[in-house]
């Protein structure tokens, strides 16, 4: 494939800015609108463009990917969890991309050539794995961000080759640099959220309590069984039911709320959730990554039902360890819990309290800020190093304690200061014996790899060197502690 560019990316004329996400749930795509919604608040972007990859994927490949998902989660979420533990391992998968995604990512290595990016940022795994490829054979130039769309950091979400590392808390930045990846490529954002500008808190404290009930939207049966619970509330309260996309569920809630007169307004699909979470008391639904989100944002403490198992589940833990969030194991005690809820003197004030701690409204302008302003160059992370992270993830061990051939080092650019490149000892060794300058750096040059057995070496340079033909660079050692880095 040939090259989109050449060093630097032409922004004389704006940043060309595209995002890629996959619409396996409406969380990605979502968080791909926010970041899109950012870019036109910048005059630095002259041009944005949102893509879902799963939309110009083959059919099957979409229906397995988006609709299986949801499968699994109706009907075996036990394999839901299981497939979620067992993708956890940073770095488990270090080939190339399977044979089937690669078929299916041609039309979108044709986006991307025909558009022509400066920057892209990537709001779901799968085009993040796809970049990475793109980025260490070549074929692309632009800087690279991935997103997390959760609050608990995902080891699927790490690839071999970007350019920044955005995760949600501050708690997975810290567990990244403990894998040993650098500091200045890892930031904690939170997840990005489309902005309301003009909304302000309308919550009337002489009003009773406002519940906005969601079932998601697709519309999840298990709404029915929420609403049903809250009948039997003995707490004054109000309540706006969001059923989605499922108009099935709408009449069978309509009907069920029919003797409680006003009490209940039933809605389907709706543009106004930013209205209705500014008015809202209390959110009642699962917290999916850019639900929770949004709920902070607007200082909206949280009921939790029926997580998906896995991401959703430790999504509920962090908010639960905040103070802003209660979650209900028990279908029949929902009623019982939310009553506490609003009983108890002080506590949803308290809780409101610990949702606007914990809320990151300008994500999306804070993402792409560090990705527009940082290093040109990506960071590579080697096969070796990769290794290394795995074992030592499996091991329990921190990979930045270790030593000896297989600990992880950094390479520098000397003119920058940015690292680029993440490898084992080993590596550093053997790339000191090629490419030492005498002032005691190394100057990584185009063309001296060796043929053969150093492809990986190729990579490496093909991906850091870009359009130049040397680049100084010095190594940095496993000495200093990750809790220490800046």
């Amino acid at each position: 494939m040939s090259r989109t560019s050449a060093r630097a990316p032409d922004t004389a004329a704006g940043e060309r800015v595209l995002i890629l996400s996959a619409g396996v749930g409406a969380g990605h795509n979502s968080a791909a609108a926010a970041v899109q919604q950012a870019c036109t608040a910048r005059a630095d972007v002259a041009e944005v463009q949102v893509l879902d990859v799963l939309q110009v994927s083959s059919v099957l490949y979409r229906a397995l990917l988006a609709k299986g998902y949801f499968v699994l989660v109706e009907g075996l979420p036990w394999l839901v969890e299981w497939g979620y533990d067992v993708s956890n391992p940073p770095f488990r998968r270090r080939g190339p991309i399977d044979p089937w995604t690669r078929v299916n990512a041609g039309p979108v290595v044709s986006a991307i050539k025909r558009f022509r990016p400066t920057a892209i940022v990537c709001t779901h795994f799968l085009p993040a794995q796809l970049l990475a490829s793109l980025l260490l054979r070549g074929v692309v130039d632009a800087r690279t961000a991935v997103v997390t769309t959760d609050y608990d950091f995902q080891g699927l979400w790490l690839s071999s080759a970007f350019h920044a590392l955005f995760v949600a808390r501050e708690e997975g930045r810290v567990e990244l640099l403990a894998l040993g990846l650098p500091p200045d490529r890892v930031a904690a954002t939170g997840i990005p959220i489309a902005t309301q500008p003009d909304l302000v808190q309308v919550r009337d404290a002489s009003e009773p309590p406002m519940l906005l009930i969601s079932a998601g939207a697709t519309g999840g049966d298990y709404a029915l069984a929420v609403v049903r619970q809250t009948m039997h509330m003995r707490s004054a309260f109000r309540a706006t039911v969001v059923c989605g996309n499922n108009d099935r569920l709408r009449h069978r809630i309509e009907q069920l709320v029919a003797p409680a007169g006003d009490r209940y307004r039933v809605l389907g699909f709706t543009a106004e959730m930013p209205q209705l979470l500014h008015r809202a008391d209390l959110f009642v639904g699962k917290p999916g990554g850019l639900s929770a989100s949004e709920c902070m944002a607007a200082g909206l403490p949280m009921v939790l039902v029926n997580p998906i198992p896995g991401q959703e589940v430790r999504n509920g833990d962090y908010l639960m360890e905040q103070g802003a969030a209660v979650r209900c194991n028990s279908t029949a005690t929902i009623g019982w819990k939310i009553d506490e809820v609003l009983r108890e003197p002080g506590r949803l004030p308290r809780m409101r309290a610990a949702a606007q701690r914990t809320g990151r409204p300008d994500a999306a302008a804070d993402v792409l800020s560090g990705l527009l302003g940082g290093p040109l160059r990506p960071l590579v992370v080697t096969r070796a190093a990769q290794r290394t992270v795995l074992a030592a993830s499996e091991q329990r061990f921190v990979a930045t304690d270790l030593t000896g051939p297989s600990a992880l080092v950094r390479l520098v650019d000397r003119a920058t200061g940015s690292t680029i490149a993440l490898l084992q000892a080993e590596e550093l060794g053997d790339l000191q014996k090629r490419y030492a300058a005498p002032t005691g750096d190394l100057v990584l040059r185009r063309g001296r790899a060796p043929a053969w057995p150093r492809w990986e070496e190729r990579r490496l340079l093909r991906a850091i060197l870009r359009g130049d033909d040397a680049l100084p660079v010095r190594g940095v050692g496993p000495e200093t502690p990750f809790h220490t880095l800046p």
